[in-house]
């Protein structure tokens, strides 16, 4: 009968996070959940992305991972990534991750992530249409915080982690995790085929949708959202 139970529970959890279970959440709504995660973090002054380092950086990536578990865990999220072009910031490129592992976790947990690529390599990397895994691919490491910390000349990984999780700083890692291109979201938010090189190249013109997030990161990189007014 337990092990029936704990059979049950795993593949409950393998349709919850499943890849095209995980992927089906509209792209726009991730593009608007981008813009509140940015929010937050800079909402949260001791613990705000230095706007040094949003100006130095070569793109960003932003999820929302779920996680939950009784007996087996697993974990799913959703998010977009950009990147710096001459023109400013690019349009988003829709991204996910997901997956079922084994412990004795009881409960779920949802966190917010910020990925500074600070490197052009980083976004490359994220513009081929496969996997990237953070820590075998790219190097990453946490960010410094605060919104009078400096961005070091020389970035000590080629991508800088914030996390936020139930509403507190958390200083997660995504370290092992595998970040995928979710391709026919990009399709259906853009009206047609594109590729995530075509986007983040800056080749493709973004929906009047993702206006509100370019507006936010300009505002977070020149310091201007400690009032808030700026990211609203």
């Amino acid at each position: 009968m337990k092990l029936t139970i704990l059979f049950a529970t795993l593949l409950t959890l393998i349709a919850a996070f499943d890849s095209s279970a995980v992927y089906a959440s509209g792209m726009q709504d991730d593009v608007d959940q981008a813009v509140s995660i940015i929010q937050r973090f800079e909402s949260i002054p001791e613990h705000s992305i230095p706007p040094a380092v949003l100006r130095d950086a070569k793109g960003l990536t932003i999820l929302t991972v779920f996680k939950a578990g009784f007996a087996f865990s697993g974990r799913g999220g959703t998010g977009v990534v950009v990147a710096k072009t001459a023109k400013g910031w690019s349009g988003p490129s829709a991204i996910g991750t997901g997956g079922v592992g084994f412990g004795l976790q009881i409960g779920g947990e949802v966190t917010e992530f910020v990925l500074v690529l600070n490197t052009y390599d980083a976004v490359q990397a994220f513009s081929r249409e496969g996997n990237v895994e953070l820590g075998a691919n790219l190097s990453v490491a946490a960010g410094p915080v605060g919104r009078s910390a400096k961005a070091g000349v020389t970035p000590i990984a080629a991508v800088y982690t914030y996390s936020i999780s139930q509403g507190l700083f958390a200083g997660a890692s995504l370290e092992g995790t595998v970040i995928v291109t979710r391709s026919d979201a990009n399709a259906k938010y853009y009206g047609r085929a594109v590729t995530p090189q075509q986007i983040l190249a800056g080749n493709v013109a973004p929906p009047a949708g993702a206006m509100r997030l370019e507006k936010v990161l300009v505002a977070a990189a020149s310091g201007k959202c400690g009032d808030m007014i700026a990211c609203r």
